[in-house]
């Protein structure tokens, strides 16, 4: 898991005319809140948050914020983007200590062949799971090597490191490998259905 430093201060405008005017400074809005703790408004420079989320695309990344009054260890807990800009337009942003177990998603990443005539249907990207706030894994490997059609892999059965447990359902489909068809088989579905149509028409008309 990736640690970053980065400078906050705190926020005094509040409202959306506030958080446009944060913005234009180049400036990210965020609320840090946890551990029984007023929330506190706070801004994060724009353009550090971009590089930190940038280079660790995808992975939960521990921030180290440097306050006025001393500096807290926080993770992502709602990361709002402009939809086509893709900037940082506000975080909410939680309170965590070292060695404290927290409930993160984490990635989900297919590795290797299934069987030829099989179809990878990977059915969750990113899985839910406890572990020490800065000991969140990256991600996780799924091997569907050698997998053929009818088989799936369940959340109960994902590889996690040692000190994370599963947090999601455990009969939770994560990939199946389903039967791959061929063009002719499709065709041959697709005519069947057609001739089926075909004949409850006629036997409509006919009554």
């Amino acid at each position: 898991m990736s640690e970053v430093r980065i400078a906050a201060e705190p926020r005094t405008e509040f409202g959306k005319g506030g958080a446009r005017r944060t913005r234009r400074a180049g400036k990210v809005p965020a609320v840090l809140y946890g551990h029984g703790k007023p929330p506190r408004h706070i801004a994060l420079p724009a353009h550090d948050l971009m590089h930190a989320f940038k280079t660790n695309a995808g992975t939960n990344v521990l921030l180290t914020l440097e306050l006025a009054d001393g500096t807290e260890l926080a993770l992502a807990k709602d990361v709002q983007r402009h939809p086509i800009r893709g900037s940082f337009e506000h975080l909410d942003l939680v309170l965590v200590n070292r060695g404290e177990k927290v409930v993160a998603d984490i990635p989900v990443q297919v590795v290797g062949e299934a069987h030829p005539d099989t179809l990878v249907d990977q059915q969750v990207t990113s899985i839910a799971v406890k572990a020490d706030a800065s000991r969140l894994p990256d991600g996780i490997e799924v091997d569907v090597t050698g997998l053929e059609a009818g088989t799936a892999v369940f959340a109960r059965q994902l590889p996690l490191p040692e000190g994370t447990e599963l947090d999601a359902d455990p009969e939770l489909v994560v990939v199946q490998c389903l039967a791959k068809r061929t063009v002719a088989q499709v065709e041959a579905e697709l005519g069947e259905t057609a001739e089926v149509a075909q004949e409850a028409g006629a036997a409509s008309a006919s009554a």
